[in-house]
């Protein structure tokens, strides 16, 4: 019988995990995570779980050995605001937190499978999973960095000494269902749905960094392929490393407000059109993110690829109007 943790169970790519494994017929689930803001039960509540844990007590009754045999945790419990000024609390939730767990898989036979972030990249214009590239620009970034080289240290280069799986995943700019309690840090495509619904318009960031109005290009992931590779490396527990988890295609934050608003409208349009016609509106970059924010970013998925994972990535267009079908389902 195989038994599963899913830390962040009850967040935005944790649920979908979860929603995964359900749906492989997968029920014996361990699900983790601090639900002082209650209403994240709401990605819960359609899921099948063994069990609920709070994220206080389930760290060192898993180092006892409370549960069992675990085949694998998937971790994607962290505190990912990136506005987050309280270092001391990121890496103690982050770093220090990830270290522990690591730790008690290792001496428990357990698969551990835990999300990074392209964050650690920062500042870089080279998206690759190697130390040359990695300059984040904030606490979260830098949280996450360490503990992919605390890997690196304990793993080996080549990730063969560990006794089990240790793979981790760069998560690029992840969008999709089950990310409503996210509040400043939900996707722009989830924004911009609620901002259409309330205005009859999206906004975007006008020039920054080089880059004309709605021009600075991210790599959108649907959270459906991020869940896919994440089961495509639970079905390969001899694959262990980093890897980027994008799509490997840059696409201006114009093509999300384009996909958007031809979805809720009902008519086709580019971001040009969609400007013309008033349905977009940019607004002056804010002060608060200058210096901290990322205008470019691409996954390089040599890694991915190498390690033989074939998966097909859907575009912003198909990505986005598939999330804008579910959340108009959802009112």
């Amino acid at each position: 019988m195989t038994r599963v943790v899913v830390t962040g169970a009850a967040g935005f790519i944790g649920s979908n995990i979860i929603k995964g494994l359900n749906q492989r017929g997968i029920e014996n689930i361990i699900a983790v995570d601090d639900l002082t803001q209650g209403d994240k039960f709401r990605n819960l509540s359609d899921l099948f779980i063994e069990d609920y844990l709070d994220a206080d007590e389930f760290y060192g009754l898993f180092a006892e050995n409370h549960f069992g045999k675990v085949d694998a945790v998937f971790h994607e419990g962290a505190c990912s605001d990136t506005m987050e000024q309280d270092g001391k609390y990121m890496m103690d939730n982050n770093y220090g937190v990830s270290c522990s767990l690591y730790e008690s898989c290792q001496q428990r036979g357990t698969r551990l499978l835990y999300a990074s972030s392209a964050a650690t990249y920062g500042g870089s214009d080279t998206f690759r999973e190697v130390p040359q590239f990695e300059r984040p620009l904030n606490v979260y970034g830098y949280s996450k960095l360490l503990f992919d080289q605390r890997m690196r240290r304990e793993c080996g280069r080549d990730f063969k000494r560990n006794k089990r799986q240790v793979a981790g995943f760069r998560y690029f700019n992840v969008y999709g269902p089950r990310e409503q309690h996210k509040g400043r840090m939900a996707s722009v495509a989830f924004h911009q749905f609620n901002q259409f619904r309330e205005q009859g318009k999206v906004k975007l960031f006008g020039e920054y960094g080089g880059y004309g109005p709605g021009e600075q290009r991210r790599d959108f992931v649907f959270v459906d392929d991020v869940v896919a590779v994440n089961l495509w490396f639970f079905d390969h527990p001899e694959k262990s490393g980093i890897y980027n988890l994008g799509t490997g295609r840059a696409q201006p934050f114009n093509d999300v407000a384009a996909a958007v608003v031809s979805s809720l409208s009902g008519r086709q349009h580019t971001a040009e059109s969609a400007a013309k016609a008033g349905l977009i509106e940019y607004t002056p970059f804010p002060d608060a993110l200058r210096g901290k924010y990322q205008s470019y970013t691409q996954a390089d998925l040599t890694n991915l690829r190498a390690a033989g994972c074939e998966h097909v990535f859907a575009d912003v267009h198909t990505g986005v109007a598939r999330y804008m079908e579910e959340l108009s389902r959802q009112g």
